[in-house]
């Protein structure tokens, strides 16, 4: 007889980063005008969650430890006016783990601006919020459903008169969904989960760890020609058998 196989399938998704540059229109004449960096951070998670809310996705809750690793890395870069996710020499990810932040996924969004005549504080967080929400890859960072958390952080180069912005979006580890699937048929059977393709062999389980906001799983049974559909949670167990003749996909 065939032993049981046990497999385990770490699905953690990542987003990649990129890059944005914010040109500002210079002000009018006069002493420059100095923003309030921590109003301005403020301000941007408020645009942030005001384009959420407007499409019906949970808002983005502060974190501290993410804080924590936009203003460092904010901090980094308007010191030494490197500017680029691995200025540093390190990825957004690590950055986080640094601040002892468990993360399921990560994503980040930078960008940079400058005025010779300084800035608004309500319109220096205008432009990084309207920049990022007209760049593509950016706006799928900040309109992701899977993203929970968020950390912001604004810094000013004394060299180059830059403000360097950075925000971060995360979902923690506590949030990872983690079920099995078992095979207790006499036939493979195949199924589709976040559009990649397992096949699933007699006697074999496989273990998923998850970090989206939904799960689906359409498992193709041999008797059946539409695949069954189902959104596993966390700690649960599914099993494909054979009862009086028939496939079924059940639980427990």
């Amino acid at each position: 007889m065939m032993p049981a196989m046990t497999c385990l399938i770490r699905l953690l998704r990542c987003t990649l980063p990129v890059l944005l540059v914010l040109p500002v229109a210079a002000s009018a004449a006069g002493a420059p005008l100095v923003p309030a960096l921590p109003e301005a951070e403020k301000r941007i998670l408020d645009g942030i969650n005001r384009l959420r809310r407007g499409a019906s996705l949970q808002l983005v809750a502060r974190n501290a430890q993410l804080d924590a690793a936009a203003q460092g890395f904010a901090d980094f870069m308007a010191r030494t006016d490197q500017y680029g996710h691995r200025a540093d020499g390190r990825q957004p990810v690590q950055r986080t783990q640094a601040q002892g932040y468990a993360h399921c996924m990560v994503a980040e969004n930078i960008a940079f601006l400058f005025n010779s005549a300084g800035v608004r504080t309500a319109e220096m967080a205008a432009d990084f919020v309207k920049g990022w929400r007209d760049s593509p890859p950016h706006h799928a960072n900040l309109m992701n459903p899977a993203l929970t958390e968020t950390g912001v952080g604004i810094a000013r180069s004394a060299k180059s008169g830059r403000y360097y912005a950075v925000q971060l979006f995360a979902r923690p580890q506590a949030l990872r969904i983690r079920f099995e699937i078992a095979n207790r048929g006499s036939a493979t059977v195949r199924y589709t989960l976040d559009e990649r393709v397992f096949e699933l062999q007699p006697r074999m389980t496989l273990t998923h760890e998850q970090c989206g906001a939904s799960t689906v799983l359409a498992l193709q049974l041999p008797d059946q020609a539409t695949p069954v559909r189902i959104e596993p949670g966390d700690g649960e167990r599914w099993r494909v058998e054979q009862a009086g003749g028939r496939w079924r996909l059940a639980k427990g």
